[in-house]
């Protein structure tokens, strides 16, 4: 084959730099989008932020006559805002003309402008926070590593708890045994079994209570043993645990009352004894690092309308240097006026990003209250079904679109925050020929189980047939999977004595 040179004509899709940023900011959670301005602040002179009482009353240059869509229905009202912009008073020409309106695509910003990362701050700065960062709560095995230097034991023993400790696992159960324990000791200390059996017991009395338990019925047992002598009915919960803990878990009352030589009333003050216990004593301890959210939108009823608005706290408002912009310069072309040019543009392109980002959120937020004005007016029973296309017709938008928005998004409502992908759950037909939710029903199962008898729970073909009563059409083992979802436990284990 020869070499040749062929002219092809074809399509194909390309992002701007402008548009990666776009969607970048489009997908980041509210604690992402602060982190992301801070580091832009600090990285772009042009940026800064609008302060309570400063004058907004200048021109925006971003403004380009189109005004905020606003929803259909009348009942239905938005608050905007977005974030504006403040310029100089100066000759627009004077800087504008070097400025592209938009660059090449599949490019980035670094290709293009020059940018700061070197001003953000590094870990030889006085004022980074090292705590602030990398701080956690406190793990179990630290916890107990406490409590172990303030115990008096010898070397010795110290490092059999040191090494029983290890074998702790989150729920504060020991998985190993005591003769893997004995063989990872170091052999030079000649330990003999008897002596880790006897830390095991020390390590035991540490807190929370039923530490280092080999199984449910001792954990059990360790937690009985230091409540009061004098608490009622004790000796029959250490019997109970200690003989008749599988009958327990079967629920079956009849024999442990026949067993037990105990009456249906005592029987139950019994196991709601073993109840007040915890059977993962382990998990008490907070380990993981505390989770804030903060809403993105609030809606609110007024006057007979639901409002829609953004959180004005969330993020703050930007806008341009007007002092540094009017620095920039059209015929100079020197290093320090390329510099300021350039991270002017790129303030402008930041700040029009999150102008974009905020009216995409509060068309998909208002389609969403209209959409499920039913739950904020009478709760979950009245969800309706709704999925990413319908909000995407309605906004004229892609679903890809419409997803981002809703991903770590969340909406303070008068019932609760939710994140905005709650509103969003498959459909069930019913048999007039209409569509349930799937929240709705989980929530109706919820209420039925709640409401019923403890002592002949309701089993999930019965939960089927009373949802059929109803008009939902839902087969048992869906049932099942939505039971399962709630947290819910089978009617075998949700069988109680009352």
């Amino acid at each position: 084959m020869k070499p040749s040179l062929v002219l092809k004509m074809g399509q194909q899709l390309t992002m701007t730099p402008q548009l990666q940023q776009a969607i970048r900011l489009l997908q980041l959670s509210t604690l992402d989008l602060q982190q992301e301005i801070q580091e832009a602040l600090e990285s772009n002179p042009m940026l800064e932020r609008q302060e309570e009482g400063d004058d907004f009353d200048h021109v925006d240059p971003l403004a380009n006559g189109d005004e905020l869509p606003t929803p259909g229905n009348q009942e239905i009202t938005f608050k905007d805002t977005t974030t504006t912009v403040d310029m100089p008073d100066v000759d627009e020409s004077e800087w504008s003309d070097r400025i592209p309106g938009e660059l090449p695509v599949d490019t980035a910003w670094e290709d293009v402008y020059q940018t700061s990362a070197s001003n953000l701050p590094s870990s030889e700065d006085d004022e980074w926070d090292f705590t602030a960062r990398t701080s956690v709560g406190e793990s179990l095995q630290s916890h107990l590593l406490w409590q172990l230097n303030l115990a008096p034991m010898s070397d010795t023993d110290r490092v059999i708890a040191l090494s029983i400790i290890d074998g702790i696992n989150n729920d504060g159960y020991l998985e190993e045994s005591l003769e893997d324990i004995l063989s990872s000791i170091d052999p030079e200390l000649e330990v003999e079994l008897d002596e880790v059996e006897v830390v095991l017991r020390r390590v035991q009395q540490f807190e929370p209570a039923g530490i280092g338990a080999r199984n449910l019925r001792e954990c059990l047992l360790l937690q009985l043993n230091q409540f009061p002598a004098k608490t009622p009915w004790l000796t029959e919960a250490k019997r109970l645990a200690s003989d008749y803990l599988d009958i327990l878990g079967s629920r079956d009352y009849s024999q442990l009352m026949r067993r037990m030589k105990l009456k249906e009333d005592e029987l139950r003050q019994v196991i709601e004894l073993i109840q007040s216990l915890h059977p993962r004593p382990g998990s008490q301890i907070e380990s993981g690092e505390a989770e804030y959210v903060i809403p993105d939108v609030i809606v609110r009823k007024h006057n007979d309308r639901w409002l829609v608005e953004l959180n004005q706290e969330a993020v703050p408002k930007l806008r341009v240097n007007a002092q540094y912009a009017g620095f920039v310069r059209r015929a100079d072309s020197s290093a320090d006026n390329t510099f300021m040019r350039n991270q002017l543009q790129e303030a402008r392109w930041f700040i029009k990003s999150l102008q974009s980002r905020n009216e995409t959120l509060m068309k998909v937020a208002t389609q969403i209250v209209e959409h499920q004005r039913g739950f904020l007016e009478y709760g979950e029973e009245a969800m309706k079904p709704l999925v990413l296309h319908d909000i995407a017709e309605a906004v004229g938008m892609h679903e890809s679109t419409i997803s981002r928005v809703t991903t770590q998004k969340f909406m303070h409502t008068p019932r609760g925050i939710y994140e905005l992908k709650y509103f969003f759950s498959s459909h069930v037909n019913t048999a007039e020929g209409g569509e349930c939710s799937s929240t709705a029903i989980r929530a109706i199962i919820k209420k039925l189980v709640a409401a019923e008898n403890a002592k002949k729970p309701l089993s999930d073909s019965k939960i089927a047939g009373l949802l059929e009563s109803q008009g939902i059409q839902v087969a048992r083992r869906t049932v099942a999977k939505y039971r399962e979802s709630l947290g819910i436990a089978p009617s075998s284990e949700r069988k109680r004595l009352v």
